[in-house]
């Protein structure tokens, strides 16, 4: 008999899900993460009464009630609605595409105006048959918008110009010919009062969780103390990269404490120019309707992914695709191991998505 039904590898979203349906079936779990906290990616770091999310926005939603209720169990929601603005060049205009971005940028005032608009840019561009991500994109919404609010942004998400980035990166873009700044069109939206970091405890409660502690280094002593090894961390990294490293893009983030209320009176404001080296200021408070005296700005800034740094976006391109699938291959013949979550699946999952695979996973694994 080993010490442990379950080793649980990665305290976050998905790891935290499976333990607790596993716990809550009467099986023995011991979690590991290699960082200092639980909850991975959605972790929540207080400062001066402000729940600043230290790796990057976090908007819960779902238009699944299931989900929406789950995580409502352990942790009640605010109706935080995500309505992004962007600024190019020290002009404004609402997120995603809508009558008042249309408005902003034409001065058009009815739906038909700004339909006529986008038609006639689109038929000047004379693009039939879309070969990249630049050529998709004026298709679909014309130059103007292409060239304020998509480009820039764009290029410097992904490190690469627009007409290097594959079509389908980009294949539908939210257009809306109502006065609407709603960025999701999902039924539930919103944060957990008090932070994620409430949801992850009531997931984690009554589990033994052991953090700053490092799979790999004892990798023979762990795989011995539980029957079965739940694997959350990177595919090619439980491998030995023997097929070589999946690649993804990352982040770095610029954290500053301004002793000021507001600084840019909404959560998530993104800079869509090329000049501006970073994407976008986060001003968590706002996530939270926080009125504390003080506000803390986060500047985002994307760059190449290199081994140490946090993976954030897997490069899903054909070469990529082509090495996951060798990984996962490996990964169905592995006995008593189970594999998900993003890293593991080598996939970009919104959190409502995380949420699903990690009850889908227990529903099969459990009947």
């Amino acid at each position: 008999m080993k010490e442990y039904d379950y080793l649980i590898v990665g305290a976050g979203l998905w790891g935290s899900i499976f333990a607790h349906e596993a716990n809550n079936r009467g099986k023995k779990c011991l979690v590991i993460d290699r960082r200092t906290h639980t909850g991975g990616n959605i972790f929540c770091e207080n400062v001066e009464g402000i729940n600043v999310h230290k790796y990057g926005a976090h908007i819960f939603h779902t238009n699944d009630k299931e989900i929406w209720d789950y995580v409502n169990s352990f942790v009640e929601f605010n109706r935080y609605t995500n309505s992004p603005v962007a600024n190019f060049n020290g002009e404004l205009y609402n997120l995603p595409f809508n009558m008042n971005t249309f408005y902003q940028l034409w001065k058009v005032r009815t739906p038909e105006e700004a339909k006529e608009k986008i038609r006639q840019q689109v038929e000047e561009a004379g693009i039939t048959d879309p070969k990249n991500l630049e050529e998709q994109a004026i298709s679909l919404v014309g130059t103007d918008i292409y060239e304020k609010l998509i480009k820039a942004y764009t290029e410097k998400q992904w490190g690469r110009k627009a007409t290097e980035l594959p079509a389908f990166i980009i294949k539908r873009l939210p257009v809306r010919f109502t006065f609407d700044n709603n960025y999701f069109n999902d039924r539930y939206q919103g944060i957990p009062i008090g932070g994620y970091n409430k949801l992850t405890e009531g997931l984690l409660k009554n589990i033994e969780v052991r953090t700053g502690v490092d799979f790999f280094e004892n990798r023979e002593e762990f795989t011995n103390i539980a029957e079965t090894i739940v694997y959350t961390g990177p595919i090619d990294e439980y491998f030995g990269f023997q097929f070589g490293q999946l690649e993804y893009r990352s982040l770095r983030f610029d954290n500053q404490l301004l002793d000021q209320e507001n600084y840019q009176g909404n959560a998530v404001v993104n800079y869509t120019d090329g000049e501006t080296p970073f994407t976008r200021i986060i001003e968590h408070k706002h996530f939270e309707f926080g009125t504390q005296p003080k506000t803390v700005i986060t500047h985002e800034y994307p760059q190449e992914w290199v081994k140490g740094a946090e993976p954030y976006y897997p490069v899903n391109d054909d070469k990529n695709t082509a090495v996951f699938n060798q990984y996962k291959e490996l990964a169905a013949q592995e006995e008593n191991v189970i594999f998900g979550g993003r890293l593991a699946e080598y996939r970009y999952y919104d959190m409502h998505q995380v949420v699903g695979s990690a009850l889908k996973k227990v529903k099969t694994h459990f009947s």
